[in-house]
């Protein structure tokens, strides 16, 4: 059994990694702040890329600070920032477009169509959220009309969506895995909370293929083996 317990904090303004040792002291801790991108008025976007490779690099500093090896690690968790959306290639595990995060509003109009055909009831009822450019459903949407046949793509299954934590998740496992967790898939907008599953009509709504959205499941389960090329084990 290994010492410790890796904490992953994908936050919206830095990455952090806190090393916990079987008692939950914190043993140790580094972390780094991310670059913000506001193209336009109300519009948020951050680079996948650095989302990642920052969150794998304090990974590395935290365990180099007290001298502990990958190999002493018996699990890594994550916490992530929420909403802020992310679609990439399945083959290449590339990002199409930069994260969109969650406090962007450049999809208010589309927010508005959904309420004026008459949604906003429907959405409430299925998933507890009142329609905003705040989840990540909208968001998704805009990605695939933005980029070069995003909707083909998608429906050929060449695209992914993913929250912060199955981005991170995604990379962690070398493309092995493509999964969230409830709390994360609750505020998408597209999850059935009654159903514990995705949902049809919510999607149809938006024409967002089911096959980008990942598994779902218990937080505190096991969601997979990170490829030892990252941190040695």
């Amino acid at each position: 059994m290994g010492k410790y317990i890796i904490s992953l904090d994908a936050g919206t303004t830095s990455n952090r990694c806190i090393v916990f040792n079987k008692d939950a002291d914190m043993v140790s801790i580094a972390q780094k702040r991310l670059t913000t991108y506001y193209p336009q008025p109300a519009w948020v976007e951050q680079d996948p890329i650095e989302l990642w490779s920052t969150q794998i690099g304090v990974c590395t500093e935290a365990l180099a600070r007290k001298n502990i090896s990958a190999e002493d690690v018996e699990a890594i968790g994550i916490t992530n920032q929420r909403e802020t959306t992310i679609v990439w290639e399945k083959e290449t595990g590339e990002p199409v477009y930069n994260a969109i995060v969650w406090q962007c509003r450049r999809t208010a109009s589309m927010v508005e169509e959904l309420e004026k055909k008459g949604y906003t009831e429907t959405i409430r009822q299925k998933t507890g959220l009142i329609p905003d450019p705040y989840y990540s459903a909208t968001k998704i949407r805009w990605i695939l009309d933005e980029i070069e046949d995003g909707q083909k793509r998608a429906e050929n299954g060449e695209l992914l969506f993913g929250t912060v934590d199955s981005w991170i998740l995604y990379r962690l496992t070398h493309g092995e895995v493509h999964k969230t967790d409830y709390s994360n898939a609750s505020r998408t907008m597209l999850f059935n909370l009654h159903t514990l599953e995705w949902d049809e009509e919510l999607c149809e709504m938006l024409n967002i293929p089911m096959n980008m959205l990942p598994e779902v499941q218990d937080s505190s389960s096991d969601f997979g083996v990170s490829d030892k090329s990252f941190l040695g084990a």
